[in-house]
């Protein structure tokens, strides 16, 4: 069993920055790649970026080039760097570690409220 725990969410002006962090406890053999989903209010979740386990990043177009994410083997940690944060980046943010063959884990959200 695999659990994670988000850190590093809170209020942030509109051009300002902010990084997550993700820690997984418990084992992460067979990891497929980390991700950082995102929920807006009355919005369906979405990826924001991910990296896989060769080091791929696929990033969702709106967060290119402002949103870097990372991972740290060692320590099971996945961290997404968001910079020039816009209002409309405002949600609740969780990580996901999707493992080989089919399970996923989740963490259980960590709050990003960007003020204009």
């Amino acid at each position: 069993q695999v659990q994670l725990v988000e850190s590093g969410g809170g209020l942030v002006q509109a051009g300002g920055s902010l990084s997550l962090s993700c820690a997984a406890s418990g084992s992460t053999f067979g990891i497929a790649a980390m991700a950082w989903y995102r929920q807006a209010p009355g919005k369906e979740r979405e990826l924001v970026a991910s990296i896989s386990s060769a080091g791929s990043t696929v990033y969702v177009d709106s967060v290119k080039g402002r949103f870097t994410i990372s991972r740290d083997k060692a320590k099971k940690t996945v961290l997404l760097q968001m910079n020039r944060l816009k209002p409309e980046d405002t949600a609740l943010y969780y990580c996901n570690f999707r493992f080989y063959p089919s399970r996923n884990y989740w963490g259980q959200g960590t709050k990003v409220p960007v003020s204009s």
